[in-house]
């Protein structure tokens, strides 16, 4: 990995509010974690940390960095993490760590493909990007920006484990080197999907026959409680209506054949 210079300098204002300064002024808060040394607040320019990321195939990156009224001329480090704005993507913080140039650092990088899978073209098949990064250990200057592996010779069923991936001198891949990173998945039959439609259908069918049954035992007790109240109330209204209507009905009766007579 060919390192590219940059410039920083000891950041004097700190804390949350320093930093919301910083960034408005068109700086990124920073640090660096020396390999003997403490870790050291910096900052640097907001725009020449977005070029260099913008032209760098990942956010790995091998700086040269000069700290101004630093005693030493520059410090070889790694970017080792780059915090960006959830919403925005505008950069917020950078972690340096500084490395040495005759010893070895581990570090993640992508893992990218080259050429169409024999098992994808002719057979139909699923290419799965079963790891997307792996962990390779190098020297500063033979460190990879990211692995690229050829699939173009892989039939369905087959996959590129760790220790197949090809790497440039001085490399390693660490980890199970029986670990598959590229595989080529068999296509699913109608029935695979017909039966997985159907499973997937099943459980939103059992969600919203729960959901309504929560919803109607919310509702029930107060129901019921209504529904005996109610019948309570009606049970006696009409008792009472009866009385009434009981010691009306004989005036009632008697009034009538009054009438009659006297026509």
């Amino acid at each position: 990995m060919k390192s590219v210079p940059l410039n920083a300098a000891p950041r004097a204002l700190g804390r949350r509010a320093g930093a919301k300064k910083l960034r408005s002024e068109g700086r990124i808060p920073a640090i660096i974690y020396g390999r003997q040394a403490k870790p050291q607040s910096l900052e640097v320019e907001a725009k020449e940390m977005e070029n260099l990321i913008h032209h760098s195939v990942s956010e790995n990156l091998l700086v040269d960095l000069a700290v101004k009224d630093d005693g030493r001329a520059k410090r070889l480090a790694l970017v080792q993490e780059v915090q960006h704005h959830p919403l925005s993507g505008k950069i917020l913080h950078v972690d340096f760590h500084e490395v040495a140039e005759n010893e070895k650092v581990t570090i993640k990088v992508a893992v990218e493909t080259t050429g169409e899978a024999v098992g994808v073209k002719t057979g139909g098949g699923t290419l799965e990007h079963v790891l997307f990064k792996v962990t390779v250990r190098a020297l500063p200057k033979d460190l990879p920006e990211s692995i690229t592996v050829d699939v173009s010779h892989l039939n369905i069923g087959e996959a590129v484990h760790i220790g197949e991936i090809p790497v440039p001198a001085g490399v390693e891949i660490l980890g199970d080197k029986n670990i598959p990173v590229i595989a080529v998945a068999a296509p699913r039959t109608e029935e695979e999907e017909a039966a997985e439609a159907a499973a997937a259908a099943a459980r939103g069918e059992v969600e919203m026959i729960k959901e309504k049954k929560e919803d109607g035992e919310e509702g029930a007790a107060p129901a019921k409680g209504a529904e005996k109240g109610a019948a309570a109330k009606g049970a006696a209204a009409p008792a009472k209506g009866a009385e009434k209507a009981g010691e009306k009905a004989p005036a009632a009766a008697a009034g009538k054949p009054a009438a009659e007579k006297k026509k």
